[in-house]
C-alpha cells in the first residue's frame, strides 16, 4: 500500500502519529499555511495535491482539529477548499492514476464523501476532456478511460451521473470509453431500457450485442418495433445473423 492509501483510509490515531512525527521532522519555516503543508507533503515523500487529498477524503480528519493546525489549516472547511480545487482541476500530474483508483475505491463507504465527489465529478471530467480535444494525448486519454471505468465499476456514480452523461449530444467520448457499456454493466440502468431508447447509436447496440449484453429475446422485439429506423434495423438484423440461432 502507497503512503497516499495509507492516509486515505488510517484511522485517527494513525494519522496523528504520521502527521505528528513528520511536523516534528521538519524545522519550522516562514510563511506557515500552504508552505507548511507543502514541507510535510515532501518529507511523506508526496506532492501537496496528493497529500491534500488523502487527507481531506479520509473522514476522520474532521475530527482532529490540532492536526489541521499543524498542516497550516484553520479548519476542515480550509482543508476541503483546497481538496474540491485540486481534485477537480488536476490532469494527472500532481495526483497520479493510482491515487484517483484509490480515492474511488475508498469513498463510497461515506455518504458524504461520496456525495462530494458527485458533485465535482463532472468539472473533473470537463476538465480532463478538453485538454484532451486540445492536445489528444495518448497517456491522458488511457488514464481518462481507467478513471471512468472506477468511477462506474465502484459505485461512485448514480443514476443520475448516468443520465446526464447519456443526454448529451453524442460525441466522441462516449465512443472513445464505450460509456452506454459501462452503464449496461453497472446496471445502473435496465439493458431493456437502453436498448430501446432512440438516442442510442445503432453502432452502440451492436457492441453490446457483441459483448453478450443483450439477449435475442430483446433484439428481436425491438425489431418488431415498425417505428424503428432503417439504419438500426440494418444493424439488429446483421449482427443477429452474425450471432447465429
Amino acid at each position: 500500500m502507497s503512503q497516499f492509501e495509507e492516509l486515505l483510509v488510517a484511522p485517527s490515531e494513525s494519522l496523528l502519529k504520521t502527521l505528528y512525527k513528520s511536523a516534528a521532522s521538519q524545522p519550522e519555516r516562514p510563511g506557515g499555511g500552504v508552505a507548511r503543508t507543502r514541507q510535510i507533503a515532501k518529507s511523506l515523500g508526496l506532492t501537496y495535491t496528493q497529500l491534500i487529498c488523502a487527507l481531506g477524503f479520509n473522514a476522520r480528519i474532521q475530527d482532529l482539529s490540532d492536526v489541521l493546525a499543524v498542516l497550516g489549516f484553520e479548519s476542515y472547511d480550509a482543508l476541503a477548499h483546497e481538496r474540491n480545487l485540486a481534485f477537480a482541476s488536476d490532469i494527472y500530474q500532481q495526483l497520479g492514476i493510482k491515487d484517483l483508483l484509490a480515492i474511488y475505491l475508498h469513498v463510497p463507504r461515506s455518504r458524504p464523501l461520496l456525495e462530494v465527489i458527485q458533485h465535482l465529478l463532472n468539472k473533473r471530467l470537463q476538465t480532463i476532456e478538453d485538454r484532451i480535444e486540445a492536445t489528444v494525448n495518448s497517456v491522458v486519454i488511457e488514464r481518462y478511460k481507467k478513471e471512468m471505468r472506477a468511477i462506474y465499476n465502484d459505485g461512485v456514480a448514480q443514476i443520475d451521473f448516468a443520465e446526464e452523461r447519456l443526454a448529451r449530444p453524442y460525441n466522441g467520448f462516449r465512443a472513445l470509453l464505450g460509456e452506454v457499456s459501462l452503464i449496461v454493466e453497472s446496471r445502473l440502468i435496465p439493458i431493456g431500457d437502453i436498448f430501446f431508447r432512440d438516442n442510442i447509436l445503432p453502432e452502440e447496440k451492436r457492441r453490446l450485442m457483441i459483448r453478450g449484453l443483450i439477449p435475442r429475446s430483446l433484439v428481436e422485439s425491438r425489431l418488431a418495433d415498425h417505428n424503428l429506423s432503417d439504419q438500426e434495423r440494418t444493424v439488429l438484423e446483421d449482427q443477429l445473423k452474425l450471432l447465429g440461432p
